[in-house]
């Protein structure tokens, strides 16, 4: 019987002396994240004086000091420190559970937000949202933001994000291999690489200035050197593309991103030593497994079919031309 009853108050409604609240822990992250006590009021359209006894309430129901005032800076404690990083862990299973609630609620309705890389072969993208559209959830919004690699990586941290295309998988997150993208080397066809008459080596390309899309200029390509090269960042795909078109200089990009231009001769391929394609993997990531939805399931298998049908007909190793 003592077991038992042992075992009857170990459930979580049993504790009898749990005084925090998930208001507090938020007003504390608030405070850390935004810079202060005035900047957290502001963010939370709060008083400052709530924030203050907020936090002053916190660590007296802790038992324990959370920070140091410092000049006008708030400084974490140790304690505070490591509360900081295991409450964050509450707030974030706290929004899931309710968004997770609320999806349930509607079904296959609600919103899937999902982040795509720029690589990704937009005719693919398209189909497969139309494909989306007309097999039951025609209810379901979906919220598609489009950025580059490293970003992509940084906007998995968004809680809200259901899946992403990302060439890279963030460590703590699983990614299944969805499509492999061909880059090609590409340039205007007054480009001085493209008066040498032959092969172009890395000891040409070092001497020219290579242009990419945000931080993937600085991504190492299979004709890299070990001598220092000059790398553009350009916002978008569309502006790196008309660097090119000014022969400003010369680029790895996607082929089903330049097809047109290479079509009307406004860009040329430019003959590598290997002449060989660089190709990437894009991964289907899912951003918050433990509360996945129906409707983001569902958008999941539409883009792996897609894609499969894809690698299909241009043959294997899922290589999207």
């Amino acid at each position: 019987m003592k077991a038992a009853r042992a075992i009857y108050r170990s459930r979580p409604h049993d504790l009898q002396n749990l005084y925090v609240s998930l208001k507090q822990w938020r007003i504390f992250h608030a405070v850390i994240d935004c810079g202060g006590f005035a900047e957290a009021a502001k963010a939370l359209h709060l008083s400052q004086s709530t924030i203050s006894y907020t936090v002053s309430k916190l660590q007296d129901q802790l038992g324990t000091s959370l920070l140091r005032i410092e000049g006008r800076k708030a400084k974490l404690t140790l304690e505070g420190r490591a509360l900081l990083d295991r409450s964050r862990h509450i707030l974030k299973e706290a929004i899931e559970l309710e968004n997770f609630a609320k999806d349930l609620g509607q079904g296959l309705g609600g919103e899937v937000k999902l982040v795509v890389d720029h690589n990704f072969p937009p005719h693919l993208l398209v189909r497969a949202l139309d494909e989306f559209s007309r097999t039951g959830c025609v209810a379901s919004n979906v919220k598609l933001s489009e950025v580059d690699t490293l970003h992509a990586e940084d906007v998995l941290r968004d809680l809200n994000v259901d899946l992403a295309i990302s060439e890279r998988v963030p460590l703590g997150f699983l990614g299944e291999p969805l499509v492999e993208v061909e880059h090609l080397p590409v340039a205007h066809p007054e480009h001085p690489l493209l008066k040498l008459g032959r092969d172009v080596s890395a000891i040409d390309l070092a001497q020219h200035v290579q242009i990419g899309v945000g931080h993937a200029a600085d991504r190492e390509r299979s004709t890299a050197s070990s001598k220092p090269m000059r790398r553009w960042a350009m916002s978008s795909p569309d502006t790196v593309v008309e660097a090119l078109t000014e022969r400003l200089g010369y680029a790895w990009l996607p082929e089903h991103r330049i097809r047109r231009w290479l079509d009307n001769g406004l860009l040329v391929r430019l003959p590598v030593g290997d002449n060989r394609p660089h190709k990437t993997m894009l991964y289907l990531i899912h951003g918050r497994p433990w509360a996945s939805t129906a409707a983001a399931g569902r958008l999941a298998d539409v883009l792996r079919g897609i894609t499969c049908e894809s690698a299909s007909t241009h043959g294997a190793n899922n290589v999207v031309v």
